[in-house]
């Protein structure tokens, strides 16, 4: 027969179960800071957790399909990294760069546009029944304040995987404790405090919510960013890719809001289609006008 047994006079054994934990409860905070959040709303207002969920939906979806999946799909390319100790540091260079160009110029549009079209987009996925005009406009105040920090969530999110890729999952986990513990303390001040102080609609403490939690990312970001230049060297986009990205995402969320007034009285969810589809071609050959080298292969797929 056969019975499993766990040799930990194995050295790669005892790496991987004192790499797990850490790595475990690292990632597991990320669902603690999101269940922070529903009990804050909890205290918010009636509505205001149903809302929350609605448009955390819709802020996991960049997330999952550009910051996860580009960081699970780096991390095996960096770990394979060999050499002496400037060879992989240059090597993890280069994968780290070119993965946050490649989660900034998908995260960019998206955080722009739940800023400045989250009403379109929760009246195209969610308009019908009960959920009229009034709680489209909820959402996208909720989604505005989630774009804060979108693009620290998800380029963190690769910034992890290098470190993973160093063999160190200590150092996630301690900075997604100090967001953890940030989210918590900034969201009570932003959810529950600050509208009343201002004398603001308590219902508005949603929206505090994203937008602290957007800070807290922020912070991690920076921490994780910090601590790795520090080991291999200077990393993090260009300032200048970064202008075009979010003045391109600015013309089209202009274009965008164009075209809302155009179909001003149209049904809200073939109008929304007709909305977010300008809103992404306006993008695409702005960045592509713009030189974005992002864009021109993008183009350059759909014309093979």
């Amino acid at each position: 027969g056969v019975r499993p047994v766990l040799d930990t006079a194995s050295a790669a054994v005892r790496q991987v179960i004192r790499s797990f934990l850490p790595a475990f409860v690292g990632r597991g905070a990320y669902q603690l800071s999101a269940y922070a959040d529903m009990w804050l709303a909890s205290k918010v207002a009636e509505g205001a957790v149903a809302a929350l969920g609605y448009a955390q939906n819709v802020y996991m979806l960049p997330v999952s399909l550009f910051g996860m999946a580009v960081s699970a799909a780096e991390l095996p390319a960096m770990s394979s990294a060999s050499g002496d100790a400037g060879e992989v540091s240059g090597y993890l260079r280069t994968r780290l760069d070119a993965g946050l160009r490649q989660i900034a110029f998908f995260v960019v549009p998206s955080a722009m546009a739940f800023a400045a079209l989250g009403q379109v987009i929760a009246a195209v996925l969610y308009r019908g029944g009960r959920f009229g005009t009034g709680q489209s406009r909820y959402v996208w105040v909720i989604l505005a304040g989630s774009a804060v920090g979108l693009l620290a969530s998800t380029l963190g999110r690769l910034y992890s995987s290098t470190y993973y890729a160093l063999k160190d999952t200590r150092t996630p986990l301690r900075y997604a404790l100090v967001r953890v513990g940030l989210t918590i303390a900034l969201g009570y001040a932003a959810a529950l405090v600050l509208p009343e102080a201002l004398g603001l609609d308590r219902r508005l403490g949603a929206a505090g919510l994203t937008a602290s939690a957007g800070v807290a990312g922020w912070v991690e970001f920076a921490l994780l960013r910090r601590e790795l230049n520090r080991r291999i060297g200077r990393t993090g986009l260009e300032a200048g890719l970064l202008l075009r990205l979010w003045v391109a995402a600015a013309v089209a969320a202009a274009a965008g809001w164009g075209v809302v007034l155009l179909l001003r009285g149209f049904a809200p969810r073939p109008a929304g289609i007709l909305v977010l589809g300008t809103f992404g071609v306006v993008y695409l050959f702005g960045t592509y006008a713009a030189g974005v080298p992002q864009a021109k292969t993008f183009f350059g797929r759909l014309v093979k």
